[in-house]
């Protein structure tokens, strides 16, 4: 499996390019990096069957589908039991509106990113589905005003 110390230069910019062009032609993408087709092939082969590379999809404009508002959620969970963050992992990733969710430290457990359409929407996805769930104790909400920066890009 690659590792990032073992990532040439020519692997690095084959990683740069599908992630801001993840559609590119093989053709196009060797001879952006300078190699013929077939060795690009098979370097972007081998970081798929890795898992290097996990998979490609479209990234979609969320204003265009109605799921414009951006609200970050602090969760705090009743850690009496350590079943609760089993069941609570469980139940979060069944949410669509969910987009991400991180186990963190301090005073909250999770940090989840949500988007959906606007306040009121929000309110009753709080209130009827995230505060429902058992093991929540309390939250605590971020509401985004504006996205200065958001990429899926990490840097190679």
């Amino acid at each position: 499996m690659p590792t990032a110390s073992s990532l040439n230069r020519i692997d690095r910019k084959i990683l740069k390019i599908l992630q801001d062009e993840g559609r590119l032609s093989y053709a196009e993408l060797a001879r952006r990096v300078g190699l013929s087709t077939t060795p690009c092939i098979e370097r972007v082969k081998k970081m798929e069957n890795s898992g290097l590379i996990k998979k490609y999809a479209a990234i979609v404009d969320p204003q265009q589908l109605g799921a414009g508002l951006i609200v970050f959620v602090q969760i705090r969970l009743d850690r009496t039991s350590a079943q609760t963050f089993s069941e609570f992992k469980q139940a979060v990733a069944d949410l669509d509106e969910v987009q991400e969710c991180h186990l963190v430290t301090g005073s909250f457990d999770y940090l989840i990113k949500a988007r959906m359409a606007d306040m009121g929407t929000y309110r009753r996805f709080l209130e009827e589905t995230l505060l429902a769930i058992p093991g929540v104790q309390a939250s605590t909400s971020i509401v985004v005003m504006e996205v200065t920066k958001e990429t899926l890009s990490v840097a190679v």
